[in-house]
């Protein structure tokens, strides 16, 4: 491949884990391409900025990526790197995925000092960002006072121990990422809270029709990541939910067949669709339709209609 006369422009969020993972995203890449020049520009998003609120209030329509859209739209940066699980199952017109990178650990972690779910105190206060997150964990754990709490991980972190909080549920890639892995008290099974769309997985998102900038940037292409993903997230946008609805799903191939699990819940964790379908791994986009269409049919819009009220009354 010829490479361009001009510095490739990565552009990501400014916190630490953003930069982590464009760094290590521009390392893959100039592996494969020496002869390349690449920079980072960092980018403060409406996500960073507003931390005094739930997510679920402020809305999720590219809270955590629009301005990084805007920029590549401008022509500022040539790609946005981001944690998949935040990025629109419908991107703005004249931007695609260039790449879905290989998953790290899709799974939710606790960190206590108490050690895992089962021996939090009764009552025990923990913190989280996630309505999925807390539909679930309310399922197994009712009785758990889940609590609001937004930041990058070293502000979650510090939050814990200001509020004198039992636990913190974050994703587990994040943390392994920064290096914290020994901080994690327990790795919650997906089947007892199935993750967040994407999650795990860093998305390269490009501008459509780029051609060049798409050549280099497939190379980070992960097949079963994106097998997986492209499940997951049409089933996401069939729902018609985004990043701060209690929706769950986890793709994977097993035995040359993609499965793919998927739940919606109630804000309270007593209204549940789950289901899973299986097919063709070449066309994960309709087995993720089909999961929807079982999950409908078993109320997830009604339980979602219900969510979206509760969380614009709050």
């Amino acid at each position: 491949m010829s490479v361009l006369q001009r510095p490739v422009v990565i552009g990501t969020r400014d916190s630490a884990l953003a930069l982590w993972q464009t760094n290590w995203v521009m390392a893959r890449l100039k592996e494969l391409f020496p002869e390349q020049a690449f920079e980072v520009k960092a980018i403060k998003t409406k996500g960073d900025k507003i931390l005094d609120v739930a997510l679920a209030k402020i809305g999720d329509k590219g809270l955590f990526t629009k301005e990084l859209e805007v920029s590549m739209l401008e022509g500022e940066i040539d790609m946005a790197v981001h944690s998949l699980k935040d990025l629109p199952t419908v991107l703005p017109e004249g931007l695609t995925i260039g790449a879905m990178c290989v998953r790290e650990d899709c799974r939710d972690i606790l960190i206590s000092r108490h050690g895992g779910l089962d021996a939090l105190p009764q009552g025990a206060r923990v913190g989280t960002a996630s309505l999925r997150r807390k539909a679930q964990i309310w399922q197994v754990r009712p009785d758990l006072e889940l609590l609001d709490i937004r930041g990058n991980l070293q502000t979650r972190l510090r939050k814990m121990e200001e509020q004198n909080l039992d636990g913190l549920i974050l994703a587990a890639a994040g943390v392994i990422r920064l290096g914290w892995a020994e901080k994690i008290s327990q790795y919650i099974p997906v089947d007892m809270c199935l993750p967040a769309v994407g999650q795990g997985s860093i998305g390269i998102e490009i501008r459509e029709g780029d051609d060049e900038i798409a050549k280099i940037v497939g190379a980070l292409n992960h097949h079963e990541t994106s097998v997986s993903i492209r499940a997951e997230r049409a089933l996401m946008r069939t729902l018609e939910g985004g990043c701060q609805v209690p929706i769950g799903s986890l793709g994977r191939l097993q035995e040359g067949r993609l499965v793919l699990d998927g739940i919606v819940a109630s804000l309270d964790g007593k209204h549940v669709a789950r289901g899973r379908e299986e097919g063709d791994p070449s066309q994960p986009e309709e087995v993720g339709i089909r999961l929807a269409e079982q999950l409908l049919q078993q109320g997830a819009r009604e339980i979602l209609n219900v969510v979206r009220q509760e969380t614009e009354l709050q």
